[in-house]
C-alpha cells in the first residue's frame, strides 16, 4: 500500500439531539463522503480523533467502517481509526476494522499511559505483527502525552505492515528526520494543516486533513501542486497563502469542534457528543466568513 496526496479525517456527523444520546447522522455522512470521493479525495479515515471515535459505541464505529467500504467500493484506502490506550485491545479492534473491510489501520501512540520508546516498538510491531491489516503510525503528542521520536520509527520501518507515519508535529526538523527514512514501501505524510504544504515541498509524501471534510477540492489542488516540487512550488505556496485563514480557524477550540461548526453551515450534521461541545459563540462570525471563504475556494475550476 502506498498512501499519497490529500486524505481526509473524516468527521462524524450527529443528529440534533442532545449531547448525551444524538445519533449518528448517517444520511449528512455519506454526503460528507460522497463529496470527498467526486472532489479528489485520494483515501479517508473513519473513526480517527476528528470522527469522535471514543465517543462512537462499538455497533456504531463497525456500521460506519462498513458502510464506508461500500460507498468506497475500493475506489480509495479506506483507513480505521483504532489505536487504543492497550496493544491488546489494539489488536483486538484492528482485527474487527480488518473484518468490517478497511484497507489499514491509522494507530495512535497509546494515548495517556505514556510508554517508553522501547514499549512504542513493541506496540507497534506486535500490532502489525497480529492486527490483520497495514498499519500507519501515527504521532501526535498534544493530544496522546507521548512522542514517537524518529529513531524509534526507524526501528519500525522495515516490518512489512508498517506502511507509513502521520506526523503531527510541526517543526521542520522533525519531519526531515522521518523524510530520511522515506522508502517505496513506507510513506511519511503531514498531520498538521498549517505546514503540509512545507513538509510535502520537503518531499512528504501527502496530508492527513481535518479542513479538507470542508474543503476537499482545494486540499487536493494544494497537494497535486505540492508534491509536484520545485516547479510548482510557487503556485503550491500562493494557494497554502489562501488556505491559511482556513487552517487557522480550525485550530481556534480543540479538533473536531471548529471544523463540525462548520460542516453544520454546510447543511452536514448537527453537534457533538460531550465532553466536546458546541464552538464559543465568541468564534461564530469567524466561522460564519470561514464558510464563505470556502465557498469562493471551492467553486474554483479544478
Amino acid at each position: 500500500m502506498h498512501l499519497s496526496g490529500s486524505i481526509t479525517a473524516l468527521a462524524t456527523p450527529f443528529t440534533a439531539a442532545g449531547p448525551l444520546d444524538g445519533d449518528i447522522d448517517f444520511d449528512a455522512w455519506e454526503r460528507l463522503l460522497r463529496a470527498q470521493l467526486a472532489s479528489g479525495t485520494q483515501a479517508i479515515v473513519v473513526a480517527g480523533s476528528t470522527g469522535e471515535a471514543n465517543a462512537l459505541s462499538d455497533d456504531e464505529y463497525e456500521a460506519l467502517l462498513r458502510r464506508a467500504v461500500e460507498i468506497v467500493g475500493k475506489r480509495i484506502p479506506v483507513l480505521a481509526g483504532t489505536g487504543l490506550s492497550n496493544t491488546a485491545k489494539t489488536i483486538e479492534l484492528t482485527r474487527r476494522a480488518a473484518a468490517c473491510g478497511a484497507d489499514a489501520a491509522l494507530v495512535v501512540t497509546p494515548p495517556y499511559v505514556r510508554p517508553t520508546q522501547a514499549g512504542l516498538v513493541a506496540h507497534y510491531r506486535a500490532v502489525a505483527d497480529d492486527g490483520a491489516l497495514p498499519v500507519v503510525l501515527y504521532n501526535v503528542p498534544g493530544r496522546t502525552g507521548c512522542d514517537l521520536l524518529p529513531a524509534t520509527v526507524a526501528a519500525l520501518v522495515d516490518h512489512p505492515r508498517i506502511v507509513a507515519i502521520k506526523e503531527a508535529r510541526a517543526e521542520p526538523e522533525r519531519m526531515a528526520e522521518l523524510l530520511a527514512l522515506r522508502s517505496p514501501t513506507f510513506t511519511v505524510l503531514s498531520g498538521d494543516d498549517p505546514t503540509a504544504t512545507r513538509a510535502m515541498l520537503a518531499g512528504a509524501d501527502g496530508v492527513i486533513s481535518v479542513a479538507s471534510n470542508a474543503i476537499p477540492a482545494s486540499m487536493r489542488r494544494l497537494c497535486d501542486l505540492a508534491r509536484a516540487g520545485q516547479r510548482a512550488g510557487a503556485e503550491a505556496e500562493a494557494l497554502d497563502a489562501e488556505l491559511q485563514p482556513v487552517f487557522d480557524f480550525m485550530g481556534v477550540e480543540p479538533n473536531p469542534i471548529p471544523i463540525k461548526a462548520v460542516l453544520a453551515r454546510q447543511g452536514i450534521g448537527h453537534g457533538l457528543r460531550l465532553p466536546l461541545t458546541e464552538l464559543s459563540a465568541a468564534h461564530a462570525d469567524a466561522a460564519d466568513r470561514i464558510v464563505a471563504r470556502i465557498a469562493e475556494l471551492e467553486a474554483r475550476p479544478a
